[in-house]
């Protein structure tokens, strides 16, 4: 299996882990469906674009394969609706609100996904 991003510390690794796992688990709540590759993309570049952060392209590859493996295996009460998906993330959307007990979840669930890897 490929490696997580190496040129970001454990910290941003597990928070941009985080970020794409609960873009997949909204999107599937939303939609019935994971996250298409394009949309798994954008969301990468948009979490990387506001960390000032960068990997090259197999990290991102290693990355979203990741995200969509901890979405798939995480068995937790996840929202389903506009309102209570919409409070997991900050007023611009673009990062998550890490008070929210929800993300703590996923956030555990990623440090735990790295730890082993």
């Amino acid at each position: 299996m490929s490696q997580i991003p190496h040129n970001l510390d454990s910290e941003a690794r597990a928070e941009l882990l985080c970020y794409l796992v609960a873009s997949q688990l909204t999107a599937r709540a939303l939609t019935g469906t994971w996250l298409s590759a394009p949309n798994v993309i954008e969301s990468l570049r948009i979490w990387l674009r506001a960390n000032g952060a960068a990997t090259d392209w197999e990290d991102r590859l290693a990355v979203a394969g990741a995200a969509e493996e901890v979405a798939r295996s995480l068995s937790i009460d996840f929202p389903s609706d506009e309102h209570s998906l919409a409070r997991l993330f900050c007023v611009d959307r673009w990062q998550l609100d890490h008070r929210s007990p929800t993300v703590q979840l996923v956030y555990r669930a990623c440090v735990e996904y790295l730890e082993k890897r």
